[in-house]
Formats: C-alpha cells, sequence, structure tokens
C-alpha cells in the first residue's frame, strides 16, 4: 500500500487546479483552428497515452487483469464521457465565454449526487441538499444573466448538457473506480472514447452520409478531419491543452486523491470558478459583470458546504490514526 504524503497531495490539487481553470481559455483560443470533434477525441486519446504508464503501473501494484467486462464498461463510460460529454463542452467553449463554461462545469459534483442516489442509492444528506440548492442557484443566475446579455442559447445548453453528462460518465464509471482505481478508469475511459469517436469520424467520410449532414446544416460533422489545423503558431498552446491539461492535470488529480482524499481533491472544483474567471479577464480579456459574480458566489458557498464536512472527517481520522 502507497504511503500518504499529504505535502505531494496538496501540491498536485495546486496544478490541477492552475490546469483545469486555463482549459476553457486555451481550447477557445485554438478552437477556430480545429473542428470540435477532432479536437476532442485528439486530446483524449494523447491524454489517455500520457496516462497510460500510470495506469500499468497501478496493475501491476494491484496485480488486477483488465477482463472483457471491463472492456466493455470502458467502452460505455469513454462513449459517455468523451464522445457525448466532452464534445458537448468543446461545443460550449466555442459559443459561450470560456469563464461561463468554467464556472457551470465546475458544478457538476452536485448532478453526481443526484445520480449516485438515484442510481446507486447513495444517501443524500442535509449538507449536500443545502449545497445542491445553492449551486442551481448560482447555475440558474449565471445562465439567466448570460441569456441576457445575448449569449448563444444553444451554447448555455451544450454546457449544461456537457456538465449533467459528465456527472453520469462519472457515476457510471464509480464501481469500476473501486475495482482499478480512478487512473485507471480514467485512462481506459480515454482511450475508448477517443478512439470510439474516431471511428465515427471515419464514418462522416462516407459520401453519402456527408453530403446527408451537409444537407440537414450539420457541415460540422461532415468529413471530420484528423490532421488539419496543426500549425506551429498555435502547437504550444496546442501542446499545453493535449499534454498539459488532459495528460498532466488528470495525472494530477488522480494523484491527489491518492495522498489525500476524493474529497480533499474536489478542492480543484471549488477554486476553479473563481480562478478561471481571474485567467479569462487577465487573458482573453473576458468581464465579470454582477450576475456573474453573484453565481460564482452561490456556487462556491455550495462546494464548500458540500466538501468541507468530508474534509474535516478526512483529517479528523488521520489525527486519530496518528495518535494511534
Amino acid at each position: 500500500m502507497q504511503t500518504k504524503n499529504v505535502k505531494i497531495g496538496y501540491i498536485c490539487i495546486a496544478i490541477t487546479t492552475v490546469l483545469f481553470s486555463l482549459m476553457e481559455i486555451a481550447l477557445k483560443s485554438i478552437s477556430g483552428s480545429f473542428n470540435p470533434l477532432q479536437i476532442t477525441f485528439s486530446r483524449f486519446f494523447v491524454g489517455g497515452l500520457v496516462l497510460l504508464p500510470f495506469a500499468v503501473r497501478h496493475l501491476k501494484k494491484m496485480n488486477l487483469r483488465i477482463n472483457g467486462r471491463t472492456a466493455g464498461m470502458s467502452m460505455l463510460i469513454g462513449f459517455v464521457g468523451i464522445c457525448i460529454s466532452m464534445l458537448m463542452y468543446q461545443l460550449a467553449v466555442i459559443f459561450v465565454d470560456a469563464s461561463v463554461v468554467a464556472i457551470i462545469f465546475s458544478s457538476n459534483s452536485l448532478f453526481v449526487m443526484l445520480f449516485a442516489y438515484f442510481m446507486l442509492g447513495e444517501a443524500i444528506h442535509k449538507n449536500n441538499i443545502a449545497a445542491i440548492v445553492m449551486q442551481l442557484i448560482g447555475i440558474g443566475i449565471i445562465v439567466v444573466g448570460s441569456l441576457s446579455g445575448k449569449m448563444s442559447v444553444s451554447g448555455i445548453v451544450f454546457c449544461l448538457l456537457a456538465t449533467v453528462t459528465f456527472a453520469l460518465y462519472g457515476v457510471i464509471g464509480k464501481g469500476q473506480t473501486k475495482i482499478y482505481g480512478g487512473i485507471v478508469v480514467t485512462c481506459l475511459g480515454f482511450l475508448c472514447g477517443s478512439i470510439e469517436m474516431m471511428l465515427l469520424a471515419v464514418l462522416t467520410h462516407i459520401p453519402q452520409l456527408a453530403s446527408m449532414l451537409t444537407s440537414a446544416g450539420l457541415e460540422t460533422f461532415a468529413n471530420i478531419p484528423f490532421f488539419s489545423g496543426y500549425n506551429l503558431a498555435e502547437l504550444p498552446v496546442t501542446l499545453f491543452v493535449f499534454v498539459g491539461v488532459t495528460g498532466i492535470g488528470f495525472a494530477s488529480y488522480f494523484t491527489a486523491m491518492e495522498h489525500t482524499s476524493a474529497n480533499t481533491a474536489s478542492l480543484v472544483f471549488f477554486f476553479k470558478p473563481v480562478l478561471a474567471s481571474i485567467f479569462a479577464y487577465l487573458l482573453i480579456g473576458e468581464g465579470s459583470p454582477v450576475y456573474k459574480i453573484i453565481g460564482i458566489l452561490f456556487i462556491v458557498v455550495g462546494s464548500l458546504i458540500n466538501i468541507l464536512p468530508g474534509i474535516l472527517q478526512h483529517r479528523k481520522e488521520n489525527t486519530s490514526y496518528a495518535k494511534v
């Protein structure tokens, strides 16, 4: 069993928070060069390859093997998490302010609680209910404020769909995570989901299907490119998205969980709405109107109500163990 190092855990939380807070901004800056499907399957395939050595090491250490059922579940997890959720996420980034996507997406934990309650029978406590109410109010304020500010309705819908389906992805993968660990499940989900997306992209090159999609006004989904869009000017940002945010970011997130706890690691999504808004203002000049600030406050307070009891309990258990 690996010895926990809390300092390493908190360093990883800091690294993950910065990388995840820059994610929407980086994606938005290169979205004009790539097809939404192309950038989604490309970054998660590269991210999966970055996670692969960590996943293999974990499997060897725990003496675990991947069987047919696990492979099937990985394909389902990848389809929900990458093919659906992350595609919706990428489309949201194109049509909506990067900070708005970051803020709403950071509230995915409330939908995880709801799905876990209905699908897994997990209990919802009073603090969870309070957190759900606070975060829903925050999301509602941001959505209404964004729409009144002439922000894209379809972009907001994509953002909400991405958030809800990402929560579903997390709940579906929870059983596998208990067996194989988060980094293995995430790695397999990334690779399976990106490969499934590539296969779908190949189909869009069938002339009849491409013509049908174009005629229906869905030219974005016709003739999906695989290698176009790459250029030297945007290569640093592209590598940052593929390797930094998607690969190192998720590896750092799961390392944080190993050395602290799932609740403590979720501090990432407590700080992300605020930090992402600051980065969006400093790097791409996105403003922070009053409705966005108020929405952030509700979501942050909701996150704190949700995760604080778990963090305090984890610290109490560690203190008791140290005394023994």
